[in-house]
């Protein structure tokens, strides 16, 4: 029998690799939805080519042109975002939630309610509701197997379910294109190199995230949830080669770590068949070819999303919520240049000092109260944007 996946954001970089590794095992793995966003192009060829049951596309104001490029093919289309969380209630072995952004959390919480085995590569289901989303996979016996490379790294590290036994759990960070501009540097940076990662091919919101650090933040909210080791034993350290992706040390000394070439081919396909693993089109890592492999702390002074991260798990309660909102808006304001590079981390930390100010940053008692959150967080992003942009001009 094959395995059966719906691909929920199949249109961006993890989907698309994802779709490479079934593409590779053809006989292993059986589509029976996709859900893209504005891509209609790709995702149509992307249908055709897999043929799930279901295609739909996020943005309702593209049902039409999906429609007829789909038009004789009969795969249902539907479009808009409660046919993205219909797509997600189709019963299948896993949903790979790639979804970037906040919308990914309703459409896979559906696939936890409904029973769906999870391969995580959305950070807001973790970072904007973590508490709720794991205890709702535990209720329904649901596995989160992640797929972000360095939570997949610590996952295959792990050799105990006693977390007593971990010294620390070290999530390794590329350090980004800037890793080494000074601050005075920082004050130029242009879209065109935020957008130049050293290492990975990802989409543009996680590219610049990755050169913020903040991508690393919402990383450590995520491992704080997924493994319980406390915060203080969660350590990020800077490693430019991004060979190693993750380090478990262990009470007896040992440290494991999972190596490979930077692609996320790999963790996406150990997440789709764990607990085994398939041959994925990936290259195979040389080390004598690389050679060196370096490693320094990373400097929270020069990014700063990487303390906000660790002070929104200390205040926690909706505070992450807030940290991912406020994000999320003001790298859409840098990406349409709107505001500079350096407001971004400005922009979110001053957020947050307004929703503690206004009592925002309470306890999670449902999902409402993400909601709220969230949207407080988006109108107080969006207006400090305004002000920037008033001052720049």
């Amino acid at each position: 029998m094959k395995k059966s996946l719906i691909i929920l954001g199949s249109t961006g970089s993890i989907g698309q690799s994802t779709l490479d590794v079934v593409r590779a095992q053809p006989e292993r793995f059986a589509v029976k939805a996709m859900v893209g966003n504005q891509n209609i192009d790709q995702l149509v060829a992307d249908a055709k080519e897999f043929r799930p049951h279901l295609v739909v596309t996020a943005d309702a104001g593209r049902y039409a042109e999906l429609k007829e490029k789909m038009a004789g093919s009969g795969i249902e289309v539907a479009a808009g975002e409660q046919a993205t969380i219909d797509a997600a209630a189709i019963p299948a072995d896993m949903a790979m939630a790639a979804i970037v952004g906040a919308s990914g959390l309703k459409p896979t919480l559906k696939a936890i309610e409904t029973g769906t085995a999870i391969g995580l590569a959305n950070k807001e289901c973790l970072v904007s509701a973590g508490d709720l989303f794991m205890a709702m996979a535990k209720q329904n016996n649901v596995p989160v197997i992640p797929v972000d490379s360095e939570h997949s790294a610590i996952f295959q590290c792990l050799e105990t379910d006693n977390f007593n036994e971990i010294d620390e759990i070290t999530l390794t960070a590329s350090g980004g294109p800037f890793r080494q501009f000074s601050r005075q540097e920082m004050q130029s940076i242009t879209l065109a190199q935020a957008l130049n990662h050293p290492n990975w091919s990802m989409g543009a919101k996680i590219t610049i995230d990755s050169s913020t650090l903040m991508n690393k933040g919402l990383e450590l909210i995520e491992a704080f949830h997924l493994f319980p080791v406390g915060l203080d034993r969660l350590k990020i350290v800077v490693h430019p080669q991004s060979i190693i992706h993750s380090f478990v040390s262990y009470v007896d000394g040992s440290v494991l770590a999972q190596m490979g070439v930077p692609d996320m081919r790999t963790p996406i396909a150990y997440a789709l068949v764990y607990p085994g693993r398939v041959k994925a089109p990936v290259e195979r890592l040389d080390l004598a070819k690389i050679a060196t492999l370096t490693f320094e702390a990373p400097d929270s002074e020069r990014f700063p999303a990487l303390r906000l991260a660790r002070q929104v798990l200390e205040t926690g309660g909706n505070a992450p919520t807030i940290l991912n909102a406020a994000n999320e808006i003001a790298v859409a304001e840098f990406l349409s240049q709107r505001i500079d590079y350096v407001s971004i981390p400005e922009l979110v930390e001053e957020t947050l000092s307004r929703a503690e100010q206004s009592g925002m940053t309470g306890a999670i008692a449902n999902l409402d109260d993400v909601w709220e959150a969230d949207l407080f967080a988006r109108q107080v992003g969006q207006e400090l944007a305004r002000g920037l942009q008033s001052k720049a001009s």
